[in-house]
């Protein structure tokens, strides 16, 4: 169910469930009691990323960065008597490297330890950075720093535990559940309504009971399809509505039947239910989707990048941070790569390469060159195997990885990310672009050094199509689930991937 799906608060009318007629006689022409007992219960689903409840998913966002900010009050007090402005500003920042907290409320409890100690070893690392470039660090107690790295990620475990506890009764507090009718058991309706009779009755649900179904295509006197207790035709709803006291309507009717859906909206005027249009988008591939609106029009996002606001900002300022500790660090090693290919064999150092980027936009891409010619022309076969063009200290750098050290270069510029779908040669992207669907979502964000699907598996040749679509899957499946949290996840998986690849020549 979309984000913002129930909107504020409606008025509530107690009402005493009518009991359920066999036959239907005596009751409305569309026999809206007739029972569907015998059918089949609903389809298990997958438990949401988070709570579909208003309250619960607020507070679910604000959990972790409450926690730590808190935490580092409650150490400074413990430790000094008071919290100093220079620790009201560090909870500050630590606030917002934290928020918005990713929905844990129905994940395994291993797994949202590994998730918090993960997101606060990103976090903790970001600030002793960040306090070491400015002498900051050296100036704060380190008491209150070293009681804070285990102070905070326990306050959030412990948060963790208590919205658990707390959820069901905070679901309680908002009064009794709201009715909702689905109007149109298309594919979209049918999915709305399993959604909402598997979240009847759970403590993390959105308070809301499923009546039944409207479609003028099933039968009323059968279950919809086969689970979902059918209430009668499209033209039933006003009149059972306002007979019933329904609080919501849903209505999953197409785009295409726009007469139709005018009468509707019109039968429904009279009545005191919140009417909510699921649009039929259910074909398209969703990326970040999500309402807006431009010039006072609403807008649905269907395809759009997920480093809009803060989020951008956040990754922008990580990999700055990231990549310029890794090149001073890693300087030695560069050289002592430079030379190794000086020596070895003639030609330049680096080798550059025209590669896609953010937006689609062409840039130029570092790596140390491995290979004993350089080929960006229209056709740039891949390399393979026992490769001969490959030198001898360039099948040593392809092994490791380490041929793509000199992009962190490429991530100072802003043409590179650390973490994002890995750059293909532009005539790759101009071949695959033409046989893979959704090919060019990949470049709604910068591309990245490492992964998700290079974590997974998909690096280096790419000998069939198959291949390059599993690679592609994955490259999108990032753009849907990126978050700070995952790119952290993602840097780690790379150095342990990295020790043993036999992909990587």
């Amino acid at each position: 169910m979309p984000e913002g799906l129930v909107d504020a608060p409606l008025r509530r009318t107690e009402v005493k469930p009518a009991p359920d007629s066999a036959s239907g006689a005596g009751e409305s022409p569309a026999g809206w009691l007739r029972s569907a007992e015998g059918s089949p219960s609903p389809l298990p689903l997958p438990p949401p990323r988070g709570s579909s409840h208003p309250l619960v998913r607020g507070l679910e966002t604000l959990l972790e960065p409450l926690a730590t900010a808190l935490s580092l009050w409650a150490v400074a007090f413990w430790q000094e008597g008071l919290v100093s402005p220079a620790w009201l500003g560090v909870s500050v920042l630590a606030f917002a490297l934290s928020y918005p907290a990713r929905p844990l409320l129905h994940a395994p409890l291993q797994q949202v330890v590994v998730t918090l100690l993960a997101g606060w070893a990103w976090v903790a690392g970001l600030l002793m950075v960040a306090g070491l470039a400015t002498g900051l660090l050296s100036q704060l107690p380190a008491p209150v720093w070293q009681h804070w790295l285990w102070a905070a990620p326990l306050s959030q475990c412990l948060a963790q535990l208590a919205l658990r506890w707390a959820a069901p009764h905070l679901v309680r507090l908002q009064g009794p559940p709201l009715r909702a009718v689905v109007a149109g058991l298309n594919a979209q309706g049918l999915a709305l309504a399993d959604r909402l009779r598997g979240a009847e009755g759970s403590p993390h649900g959105a308070g809301i009971v499923l009546d039944g179904c409207f479609d003028d295509r099933v039968d009323p006197r059968q279950a919809g399809p086969h689970r979902h207790r059918m209430l009668g035709r499209l033209a039933d709803i006003g009149p059972y509505v306002k007979q019933r006291h329904i609080h919501l309507i849903y209505l999953c009717l197409p785009m295409a039947s726009q007469p139709r859906v005018r009468e509707l909206l019109q039968a429904l005027q009279d009545t005191t239910a919140s009417v909510y249009f699921v649009p039929d988008l259910f074909v398209s591939d969703w990326i970040h989707g999500r309402p807006g609106a431009v010039c006072g029009l609403p807008v649905i996002s269907v395809c759009d990048t997920p480093l809009r606001g803060w989020g951008g900002v956040a990754k922008r300022l990580g990999d700055l941070v990231l990549a310029s500790v890794l090149l001073v660090l890693l300087l030695p090693l560069l050289g002592l790569i430079a030379l190794a290919i000086r020596l070895d064999s003639p030609g330049p150092v680096l080798f550059r390469q025209r590669r896609y980027g953010l937006d689609g936009e062409e840039i130029t891409v570092y790596k140390f060159r491995s290979m004993r010619v350089a080929q960006d022309g229209p056709d740039v076969p891949q390399a393979r195997r026992n490769d001969p063009r490959v030198t001898r200290i360039g099948a040593w750098l392809r092994r490791l990885s380490l041929d793509e050290l000199p992009q962190l270069v490429n991530v100072l510029q802003g043409r590179m990310s650390l973490v994002g779908p890995r750059p293909h040669a532009v005539a790759h992207n101009e071949m695959y672009r033409q046989q893979i669907r959704s090919y060019m979502v990949r470049h709604k964000v910068r591309p990245g050094i490492t992964g998700w699907a290079q974590v997974h598996g998909f690096r280096g040749e790419t000998e069939s199509l198959e291949k390059m679509e599993g690679r592609i899957r994955l490259d999108i499946d990032y753009l849907r689930r990126w978050s700070p949290w995952l790119d952290l996840y993602i840097l780690l998986r790379t150095v342990r991937v990295l020790m043993g690849d036999p992909r990587a020549y």
